[in-house]
């Protein structure tokens, strides 16, 4: 079996946003203040719609047998469809069960949204059992099939009140959590160009989801310790090899809170 974790950034899509509230020829942070003052004043939320939202960086941590890798779809200059597309082909060439982090809740339907308005097919994704008879009973769809595990709704007993961050769970389970950046940290980011750090960051995440996963994983009897360790000695061994700082100093962290 083929696991890709996956995590998303997004950022307030002006373009939609001028459209919608008639802002033509605004700045695009003027526009994003307007849209999130907008969306607080008519649901008391700052956090904007999912519609609302532009995917700038698409992670991907990849464990197959003896395999592991860790990295950001396209590049720094890779429009929003590019990114999709790339998301889309990997499940239509390879059918990997996907893992996630509140993916069910936040992650794939901004990509479902964002897919949408570029035109971009996803026939694997989508099958109910249409085309392939195993996907009627485990597809990625359906909340309660396997085929996309979201970890976060599946520790909480898919209760909303039960639900928790994943730099807490990490954090608590001895792993490096949120490093670098927040999620309310990247459209300032995106408006001065740093694409590279939000992808880094990213990265990140879909380590910490990765090993909270494989933890799971040992939780519900599908590996064993000796196994477990072996799949955190190989993903400590792909940082090392990586020569990549972001990385580098997510291990230091992790080495630093299994001695703490």
């Amino acid at each position: 079996m083929t696991t890709m974790v996956f995590d998303i950034e997004t950022v307030p899509d002006v373009e939609l946003g001028r459209k919608l509230l008639g802002l033509e020829g605004v700045n695009d942070t003027d526009t994003a203040k307007a849209m999130v003052f907008n969306h607080l004043q008519s649901s008391g939320s700052e956090f904007l719609p999912l519609y609302q939202q532009q995917i700038v960086a698409i992670s991907i941590a990849w464990q197959s047998p003896g395999e592991f890798k860790v990295w950001s779809l396209g590049d720094e200059n890779s429009t929003e469809a590019e990114l999709i597309q790339r998301f889309y082909d990997g499940i239509e060439r390879y059918t990997p069960e996907l893992v996630s982090w509140n993916g069910g809740g936040f992650d794939l339907p901004v990509l479902h949204y964002r897919a949408l308005r570029h035109k971009i097919q996803a026939a694997t994704y989508w099958d109910h059992g249409e085309n392939n008879r195993d996907f009627k009973w485990n597809n990625y769809l359906s909340r309660y099939h396997w085929r996309h595990l979201d970890v976060m709704d599946v520790l909480s007993g898919f209760q909303p009140r039960a639900r928790a961050g994943l730099d807490v769970i990490a954090t608590m389970l001895g792993y490096p959590g949120k490093m670098g950046m927040a999620g309310d940290q990247v459209w300032p980011e995106y408006e001065k160009g740093n694409i590279a750090g939000i992808r880094n960051y990213c990265e990140t995440d879909v380590l910490n989801t990765y090993l909270v996963y494989l933890r799971f994983q040992f939780m519900r009897g599908t590996i064993d310790a000796v196994q477990l360790a072996e799949e955190e000695a190989r993903v400590q061994s792909v940082l090392v090899d990586s020569g990549e700082p972001h990385l580098q100093a997510f291990l230091d962290t992790w080495k630093a809170a299994d001695t703490a």
